[in-house]
């Protein structure tokens, strides 16, 4: 009889998300689905289970830290064959001000790294009871270089890029494994409401097949696409007023209005 694998997937009710868990919904798999919109997930829920697999919806704010922690700790299952930390959200500066709000600030970090930290910590001791279990983190090739329209958002997923480049070593003689996720633009709301050009915008069916794809592999980076990853890897190692001077050209513009 084939054992059942259990995948816990935040951020559920987004594009990504969603197209991770219709990527996995199949027989023998159990899914958890975490989100904040109750519709979204039983929507999502109803169509994994048309495809054989056996899911529950958890409706949470992976920004609410303690709400977090407490589900991680007390409600999840008890045995986790994959992680995936999804939840991400967004926010850019003000070109006439040159800033950008410390309450967004501080919520947007709550979500993209103090979430995912501490959702991922809650896990782990199960994991290591088990003796296995894989943990994937999407961070952004936002990570390699931060945009400057961006700076709050590129400094979360550079942190949580180094979390699980840090975790890797540090789990994998425990039989866990650790994998960053790199995306690129992937369509979806979030991504139309970023400010900048944004090339080669991938749907998130072609951005799930990939991200499965890695992790079946375990690599320890699953960046996409190619080209864009490529350049910003480039990016990140060019002296900094070059790379400034790349990113205006490019249209990743810092120009506005200085306050009278």
């Amino acid at each position: 009889m084939t054992p059942t694998t259990h995948i816990v997937i935040t951020g559920a009710s987004g594009a990504i998300g969603s197209a991770l868990a219709r990527a996995y919904a199949r027989p023998n798999t159990k899914l958890w689905l975490l989100g904040r919109r109750r519709d979204v997930l039983e929507e999502l829920a109803q169509s994994c289970r048309l495809e054989g697999a056996q899911t529950e919806t958890v409706v949470l704010d992976v920004g609410d830290v303690a709400a977090i922690e407490s589900w991680g700790q007390n409600h999840a299952p008890t045995r986790i064959d994959l992680l995936i930390i999804n939840a991400g959200v967004n926010i850019h500066a003000d070109l006439e001000t040159g800033q950008e709000s410390v309450s967004a600030s501080q919520a947007l970090l709550q979500v993209n790294l103090l979430g995912a930290i501490t959702l991922t910590q809650a896990v782990i001791p199960a994991m290591q009871r088990h003796g296995k279990g894989q943990i994937a983190l999407i961070s952004s090739l936002a990570a390699w270089r931060g945009l400057p329209q961006t700076p709050s958002y590129s400094a979360s997923k550079a942190g949580l890029k180094a979390y699980g480049e840090s975790l890797r070593p540090l789990l994998a003689p425990h039989g866990i494994a650790v994998n960053v996720v790199l995306p690129g633009y992937v369509a979806s709301p979030m991504c139309d409401a970023m400010p900048g050009p944004k090339p080669f915008v991938w749907t998130p069916e072609r951005a799930a097949k990939t991200i499965q794809a890695g992790l079946l592999a375990n690599r320890a980076r699953i960046a996409f696409p190619f080209w864009l990853s490529l350049g910003c890897q480039l990016l990140a190692n060019l002296p900094d007023g070059l790379a400034s001077w790349l990113l205006r050209r490019l249209g990743y513009t810092t120009e506005h209005r200085r306050p009278s």
